[in-house]
Formats: structure tokens, C-alpha cells, sequence
């Protein structure tokens, strides 16, 4: 387990399980990489879980419900990466636990991406004792997200809803293979306490900074190490967000409690669908660069001026002549860049 200060004056921690980082997360890896070879992929359709609702009136059995209803269709995902031996034979270990999220039909697994870098095989294990490989499908580094697929009979699948729908003060539930601990997905509750976060996930190496997370989901649920790519629920049985983060200090020395993030499910469903359709996730970008304009800043090849003197700012930068950008031109309107 990593932790870095970032730039909230937090220190953050990603929640998924290294395999170095305790006895129990490296023991129950281990055993999930020797069940593995029972499972026995196939292509039957999954059979979606139903969405419960409840009412104030039956709060006392809510979280049970969520849990009975949602907890099957959250897996735990074992990153393997190869490891040399000391006679140089390579071997495929496990380097660390998370979780996903079986939402349809197909074995697709919405998780984050930081559980699945770096893998060479994936092995996915449901509650139900049954383990399956898994297949990339696709990863997005800019917003921790990713899409492994597993092929199996009676899949569970969990229900997405709509995290826009979320108010602060609202119950919800965090589902996932918090340490990695044998006996399938922990369930833990608290409220959202607030929306339209933006927090900076450290980096995958020491010293680095990740990507940016926005419009996350903070909450006090418990989320521990192993919890990444798992499951934050409604009491309507929907998935609303996935788990992401949680922050350990406030600062050097003092510690922070019950500050999690989730990645909003209205954020992570599109980069999902997206991730299916073309293994990739596009993101825009503004491609200029700007400086101070001193006077013996004149003239730079491939830069555009702008007008002004010392003190003013210069441009630089501009369009690549991709095809939109012939296009633009074509329409006899000046070419931008």
C-alpha cells in the first residue's frame, strides 16, 4: 500500500490490495490463483439481479436487502504479473487484489484501472466460489477506469443507476474484497457526504502524482485496500458509483477518518460503453501553450503571435492538419493553428 500527499492537503490511498502488503491479501491471492483452473468459461446469458426498493418503514432490513441483491455480482479481480525464478523460468504470481462489477449480460466488469495495470492474466473470482480468466477489454489511465470480461453461466449482474439522483445525507452501501479476506465481498455502510468532488489519485510509483478524479462521490462508508473497483450502492439496490480511494491523513502526523471517494457511475458508465466499442477512451484536449512576450521574444517558428508588446502573452501551439482540420480549411474559412 502506497501513500502520497496530494495536492487537497490529503494524504490518498488506492484501495487495491498489493501483495505485499499483508499476510492475508498474498494468501487469499495465492488460493484464487489455485482455484482458478475449475473454472471452466462459457457463453450462456447472464440472469440480471433484481433492484430492490426500500421504504423508510423496512430500514431495519435495508442493508441486507442491498447486500443479498447486489453483493453476488461483485468479484474479486488477481492481477498477475510474471516473476522470474531463480533458474530463470517465468512464472505468473499474483501482484495484488481488487474488485469489479459484473453489469451485464455479456461478463462485462467495470473495475478501476490501477487493479488491472501491468497484468499478464487476470483471474476473476464470484462469491459463489467460481473463478473464471479474464480478457482485457479495455483501459483508461486519465480516469482510473477499466472493462475486463469473463464468460460464464448464470451470471449475476448488478444494476447501474443514476448517481445525478444522489443527495448528501443518503444511505449507501460499499461492496468489495476489502484485504482480500477468504469468504467473498465485505459489505460496509455509511451516507454520501458530498458530491462534485475533485481529487488527485497518487501516482502507481513512488513520488508521482495520477490522474485527476472529478464529480466523485465522497462518502463515509469504511473503504480499505482491496475495495478498489467495488461497488457503491443505493439502498435501491443500484450501483451509483465505484470505489476508488479513500484519504488516511489530513496532513503529516494527523489522520483523517471516514473519507472515501467513489467515481460517479453517470462519469464511469459512458468511459465503459466506450472502452466495449473501441478498447479506448478519447479525451479532449487544448492544444496551445502560452508564455511571457519579452522584446527579444520576436519571431518563433510554428508560433502565432499574439499583438501587444512586453508584457503581454504570446501563443504557440495550434491544430494538427488531421482531417477536421482539412475539412475547416476546405470551407474557405482560415486555418486555425
Amino acid at each position: 500500500m502506497r501513500r502520497f500527499l496530494t495536492n487537497v492537503s490529503l494524504v490518498l490511498m488506492l484501495v487495491a490490495c498489493s501483495a505485499t502488503s499483508g499476510a492475508a491479501a498474498s494468501t487469499t491471492a495465492a488460493t484464487v490463483a489455485q482455484q482458478v483452473a475449475a473454472g471452466t468459461p462459457s457463453t450462456t446469458a447472464a440472469a440480471p439481479l433484481q433492484a430492490q426498493t426500500t421504504s423508510p418503514s423496512d430500514f431495519s432490513t435495508a442493508i441486507q436487502t442491498v447486500a443479498n441483491s447486489v453483493r453476488p455480482a461483485v468479484v474479486q479481480i488477481t492481477n498477475m504479473q510474471s516473476q522470474v525464478g531463480p533458474f530463470n523460468q517465468g512464472a505468473a504470481v499474483p501482484a495484488g487484489v481488487g474488485s469489479g462489477v459484473i453489469y451485464d449480460g455479456v461478463g462485462h466488469i467495470l473495475t478501476n484501472d490501477h487493479v488491472v495495470a501491468g497484468a499478464q492474466q487476470l483471474q476473476v473470482s464470484l462469491p459463489d466460489k467460481r473463478s473464471f480468466p479474464a480478457a482485457m477489454v479495455g483501459e483508461d489511465p486519465q480516469t482510473d477506469l477499466a472493462v475486463v470480461q469473463i464468460s460464464g453461466d448464470n451470471l449475476p449482474i448488478a444494476d447501474l443507476g443514476a448517481s445525478s439522483n444522489m443527495q448528501v445525507g443518503a444511505w449507501v452501501v460499499a461492496i468489495g474484497n476489502a484485504l482480500a479476506l477468504p469468504g467473498g465481498p465485505t459489505v460496509t455502510q455509511g451516507v454520501v457526504s458530498a458530491t462534485g468532488r475533485t481529487v488527485q489519485e497518487p501516482g502507481q510509483t513512488p513520488n508521482t502524482a495520477g490522474p485527476f478524479l472529478f464529480d466523485a462521490i465522497q462518502t463515509d462508508a469504511p473503504i480499505n485496500p482491496g475495495n478498489s473497483g467495488g461497488a457503491l450502492v443505493n439502498l435501491n439496490g443500484q450501483v451509483i458509483g465505484i470505489n476508488t480511494l479513500v484519504a488516511t491523513q489530513a496532513e503529516p502526523g494527523v489522520s483523517a477518518q471516514g473519507i472515501g471517494f467513489a467515481i460517479a457511475i453517470d462519469t464511469a458508465k459512458p468511459i465503459a460503453d466506450e472502452l466495449v466499442a473501441t478498447g479506448h477512451a478519447a479525451h479532449p484536449y487544448l492544444g496551445i501553450a502560452y508564455g511571457p512576450l519579452t522584446p527579444s521574444l520576436t519571431w518563433r517558428e510554428h508560433g502565432q503571435w499574439l499583438r501587444g508588446g512586453p508584457g503581454r502573452a504570446w501563443l504557440t501551439g495550434g491544430v494538427r492538419r488531421d482531417p477536421a482540420w482539412r475539412r475547416y480549411h476546405r470551407r474557405g474559412r482560415p486555418a486555425p493553428g
